[in-house]
């Protein structure tokens, strides 16, 4: 039986994570600050679990950790755009945020006196982009913008408490996510909100940068089997194969949504500064442990689009 903490509960992968982890019948401390990215409405999925209990906190106010196996951090600011306009509280949430939790459990007291593996979700971003292969764990990091940047250095910090301090840690490193529940900041939400309200969709340069999708659902997965297989110290990419233009994931959004014509439903004109021409991970390494992805793309698109359509996001 394990006891975890689960920062970003209410988070869109945070939530995923914490879900799967209910069910294994683990007891799970969820965190969240609550910010606009937050979903308050899982709380009630949430408490109808026995092994679920909740705190409203900034990680970087938590000063104190009840007993537990793993902090699973999933908790931080994800958002490009709002990082290129401002990066401070993307400072304080992914960089100061994960120091806090590394010397929560750097001074950890408790009987057994074995210390908390903290499991700790980084991105994909963190080794910029690369037109042709794969990057793997080993690859050089080289961020292209603010929120990247932060979570290289959050990877960082991990890396040197697990050295100095022998802090027993796991850094993963998931691609693009997508499911029902994403706030729609993020790419097919957002085409959905647009199509929802006849506005044409921004879609930068052009539309031709080249992103793994993996469904949160398989992420989740990812982080269970990891666990239950007992892994330390060590860093796994996490994508699942497949990959494709955010052209076409927006051309396949809006075929799905109305069929219309694509080209009238495009606003062509955004250039996002700093822009990565295409990411893309091997993640053979997780695959070892016997992790596959099980959600197809093509297939689940749908079903989400249908739940987009049917529920309006601020």
């Amino acid at each position: 039986m394990k006891v975890v903490y689960i920062t970003g509960c209410l988070g869109f992968i945070g939530s995923h994570v914490t879900r799967l982890c209910l069910n294994q019948g683990w007891y799970v401390r969820g965190i969240d600050k609550c910010t606009y990215a937050a979903n308050l409405n899982l709380l009630t999925e949430f408490h109808e679990y026995d092994n679920f209990e909740f705190e409203n906190e900034d990680i970087n106010d938590i000063k104190f950790l009840y007993e537990c196996d793993y902090v699973i951090n999933t908790a931080a600011e994800t958002h490009v755009g709002n990082s290129i306009s401002n990066s401070d509280v993307f400072v304080k949430s992914n960089i100061d945020g994960v120091h806090n939790l590394l010397n929560l459990i750097k001074n950890y007291r408790h009987e057994s006196f074995k210390l908390p593996t903290l499991l700790h979700f980084s991105t994909d971003e963190v080794y910029g982009d690369i037109e042709e292969g794969a990057h793997t764990e080993i690859d050089l990091l080289k961020p292209s913008n603010p929120y990247s940047a932060t979570k290289a250095a959050a990877d960082m910090l991990v890396l040197a408490w697990g050295r100095t301090y022998n802090l027993p840690y796991v850094i993963v490193r998931p691609t693009n996510n997508y499911g029902v529940g994403q706030y729609v900041e993020k790419l097919i939400p957002k085409t959905c909100k647009y199509l929802k309200l006849d506005k044409k969709v921004p879609l930068h340069n052009n539309g031709t940068p080249i992103r793994n999708w993996l469904h949160a659902h398989d992420t989740a997965r990812a982080i269970i089997t990891i666990i239950n297989k007992g892994v330390k110290n060590e860093i796994y990419n996490i994508a699942g194969g497949f990959e494709q233009s955010n052209y076409d994931t927006v051309a396949k959004v809006i075929k799905a949504y109305n069929g219309g014509d694509i080209e009238n439903h495009l606003d062509l004109t955004y250039s996002r500064v700093g822009q990565d021409v295409r990411y893309a991970l091997n993640d053979s390494k997780l695959k070892s442990l016997g992790w596959r992805p099980v959600v197809s793309f093509d297939d689940t698109l749908p079903s989400i689009i249908e739940y987009y359509k049917n529920k309006f996001i601020w």
